[in-house]
């Protein structure tokens, strides 16, 4: 990427140490790949104990390990704990198994859906994305799942560490609206042990201040940076990527930065020859 002319420059977080408003005087354009990687927080009575952490606080951590890189935060280890993996997505998968990795005593992982399926249903064809029970490799390591499970209270001693988490098993169905929702199986209240709780319940779009404030960029009802073809309120800068729609796969990703750079070309150049999803280059040759 060098070779093709790329300029890298490192140690720079924008908005903090580098100035928004710096690169729109330096560029051209701007186009902003910053993720949404603000966690979804879960706001029940214990949040603040010792062993309650986000997900995207323990993962990095591990990688940083293997590579061999300086930790500058506390530790956060799985050896020797019982470790509660609270939701069901590929985030909760990576947890359950860097927990088995380091040492963990147990691991159980919680999802507020219900279980799916195994095998596809009658409303849920191809191409649509299939709504059945995946079983990762994370998985097969070990580790005991259940479904359909409501936090109600992480429970800890007296020196303020976490040991348990209090749990109500729930039911899905329609309420009287015509609305999905659920309710609260009596009788199934319980406390699961644990000295260290994981929260992977997804992304909230993506962090705040810094340079969306700088900025001044309008943010859509998803909390996720707004754009019209690719281009921020704010002319000249654009954002591709989970930042502009939201958490996502990282095909997702590729799409999002090749699309971007043909709208960047073209608001540069009046037109561009770049590739789309819309129109192939055999399509362009056709018709010219």
């Amino acid at each position: 990427m060098e070779q093709e002319g790329i300029i890298f420059r490192t140690n720079a977080h924008v908005g903090v140490n580098i100035s928004a408003q710096h690169l729109q005087k330096e560029f051209d354009s701007v186009v902003i790949c910053g993720g949404a990687s603000a966690s979804r927080d879960l706001p029940i009575p214990g949040r603040n104990l010792k062993g309650v952490h986000f997900a995207m606080d323990f993962l990095p951590q591990q990688n940083k390990r293997v590579a061999g890189d300086r930790i500058f935060s506390g530790d956060i280890l799985a050896a020797g704990k019982n470790v509660l993996v609270i939701g069901g997505g590929d985030t909760g998968s990576d947890c359950v198994g860097t927990s088995n990795r380091q040492g963990a005593k147990s691991v159980t992982q919680i999802e507020l859906l219900a279980k799916p399926p195994v095998k596809r249903a009658e409303n849920n064809p191809w191409p649509l994305w299939p709504m059945v029970l995946m079983t990762s490799s994370s998985h097969e390591e070990g580790v005991k799942r259940d479904w359909a499970i409501l936090t109600k209270e992480f429970v800890g001693d007296n020196n303020g560490r976490l040991t348990g988490l209090k749990v109500v098993e729930i039911k899905w169905g329609m309420n009287a609206q015509g609305k999905m929702g659920f309710e609260e199986i009596a009788g199934t209240e319980r406390v699961i042990p644990c000295e260290l709780a994981l929260l992977a319940i997804g992304f909230t779009g993506a962090e705040k201040g810094g340079m969306i404030d700088e900025l001044k960029l309008e943010l859509d009802e998803r909390t996720n940076i707004k754009t019209t073809n690719y281009m921020t309120s704010q002319e000249g800068i654009f954002a591709a990527g989970d930042i502009r729609r939201g958490q996502s796969l990282v095909v997702w990703a590729i799409s999002e930065g090749r699309e971007a750079a043909r709208a960047v070309d073209t608001w540069l150049m009046g037109t561009s020859n770049l590739e789309t999803k819309d129109e192939s280059f055999v399509h362009i040759e056709q018709s010219a």
